[in-house]
Formats: structure tokens, sequence, C-alpha cells
């Protein structure tokens, strides 16, 4: 199958990386060096373990998908790939940077695709010169379990590269559904807003916040309750998404809450430091 690059070995691009090369596709991992390279290796050999361990996939066969992912840490050797899915930090400068260097090196008829989950596409695709091979592909949290990914369309983005996309995302066995570039897309415009109401309420002493998580997960059937699943999420990037809605809507009501901003500035940025509202720190 079309060779296909990741650029960024974080929890989405190793995800990413996971699935497509799940479904036969040889995939290129570009990171800056390579002890971030060997740590995305080891978190995507770690997730096809707990998969084998479910019985649901043998060892040869996770073997052959590590196989068939290899890592560089030179841009150059993207030269043959189809699509290219960036999925670095959630920042527009060092995105446009990596979209810059990245319409420098790859086919001319290769797709660029960015799992941003906010940023417009439209600016991103201003950085480069294939502006209708431009899209947003936006991958879910964890990818290899969530079925949906939102195909978003910049302005001039082409029906045939929308169109091919969709098909791969299909083809991924995952769930594409068409998005229009407007900032937070749906997913984290419906979402952060409320994520960012519940540390409203935490900070305004509304309610606790296993109160506040219990409320939304046993009155509302949320699997897990806003204050965790920023958590999870990371309430840096938590905090970048509210700053792209309300810079790019220019509405108050999404003004990040005063809270989720000093929390941020602490380091208490969730389970991947340790401690979030919640701690997550072992013994």
């Amino acid at each position: 199958m079309a060779q296909i690059a990741v650029v960024g070995g974080g929890t989405m691009g190793n995800g990413i990386a996971q699935v497509f090369a799940a479904r036969g596709h040889d995939v290129l991992l570009l990171e800056v060096d390579d002890a971030r390279i060997q740590k995305a290796t080891s978190a995507i050999r770690g997730s096809l373990d707990r998969i084998v361990k479910k019985g649901t996939l043998t060892e040869a066969d996770r073997d052959a998908v590590l196989a068939r992912i290899k890592g560089t840490t030179k841009p150059g050797d993207l030269a043959g790939v189809s699509l290219a899915v960036e999925a670095i930090l959630e920042d527009a400068a060092l995105k446009k940077d990596v979209f810059r260097t990245l319409d420098t090196v790859l086919p001319a008829d290769a797709i660029l695709a960015t799992n941003t989950s906010s940023i417009s596409i439209t600016e991103l695709a201003a950085a480069t010169k294939r502006a209708d091979r431009v899209i947003g592909m936006h991958f879910m949290n964890p990818v290899p379990v969530m079925q949906l990914v939102e195909i978003i369309r910049g302005l001039a983005t082409s029906d045939a590269t929308y169109d091919r996309v969709r098909a791969l995302t299909e083809e991924l066995g995952k769930t594409p559904v068409e998005v229009m570039d407007y900032p937070g897309f749906v997913s984290n415009r419906v979402l952060m807003p409320m994520i960012n109401e519940a540390v409203f309420c935490l900070m305004e002493g509304v309610a606790t916040k296993e109160a506040i998580d219990s409320v939304m997960k046993l009155g509302m059937n949320h699997p897990l309750g806003p204050l965790a699943l920023a958590d999870l999420i990371g309430l840096d990037v938590c905090l970048n998404i509210m700053q792209v809605l309300h810079d790019g809507l220019g509405d108050s009501k999404y003004r990040p809450c005063p809270l989720l901003r000093k929390m941020v500035a602490s380091g208490r940025l969730g389970r991947k430091s340790g401690a979030g509202f919640y701690n997550y720190a072992t013994a």
C-alpha cells in the first residue's frame, strides 16, 4: 500500500501511525530526535501488546504492524509519501513551519493533512503552495479506539482531496464526518466550552470536582466527567483551544476560565504531568 508519513510521535501521532500500519500501510514517523522515535515506538508496542492480551491480535500480527513503522529525523526521507499527517503541538506558528518544510519535500501530488483540533486549515494551507491538497484529518483520542475522524475542508481544499481522504478514513475502519473550517470545528467548539464551564463551576464553588463529574456521568451519561476528561486531554491543550475559539470567534462566552489559566501556569497539566484536577502520581 501507499506509504504514509506521520509528523510527530506524541499521543496522537503514535496512535495515527498505529492505525495506518494496522491496515497494511508503510508508515514513516518523523520526529526531531531518535529518543522521541523510540518513545513513540514503545508506546505503539504497548498499545498493541494490550490488544494481543485481549486475544484480538496475534503476536505475529503485532510484529508485522511494528515492522511497517519506520522512524526518521530527516524530512527529506518523506519524498516518496502520498499522504503526510501532521500531529505536532497545537501551535499555529510551529505547524506553519512544518507545513512549509513538508511542502518542499513531498511529491507534487501528495496530500498534506493536519490533525489539528482547532486551528484554521485555510491558515495552515496558506503556508504552502498546494492549498488545494491541504485538509484537516482530526482523529479522536485514543486513536486506535475512537471511531470518529473530522474531515475539515479549508477554503481551497479540492473535492478530489476530500474524496481521497474520506475514502482512506473509511479504509482505516473509521467514520469520517465532513466539517467546515471554523474555529474548533464541531467537536471542540461544543466540547471545550463545556469543560471550561465545568472549571468555572469549580472555581466559583458551585460543587466539588467529584460532584461536577458525577453530575455529567450519571445525569448526562458521559463516560468521563468534564474535569477528568480535561486531565486526560491535557489542560494546556484545553487552554490553547479555548484561546483559539475566543480569538477566532470574538465572543466572551469562549473566554478561558482564570482557574484553567492558573493551573496551566503552575504546571498542573493533567495525567501527563502527574496532576491536574486530580492526582495521578504513582507511589
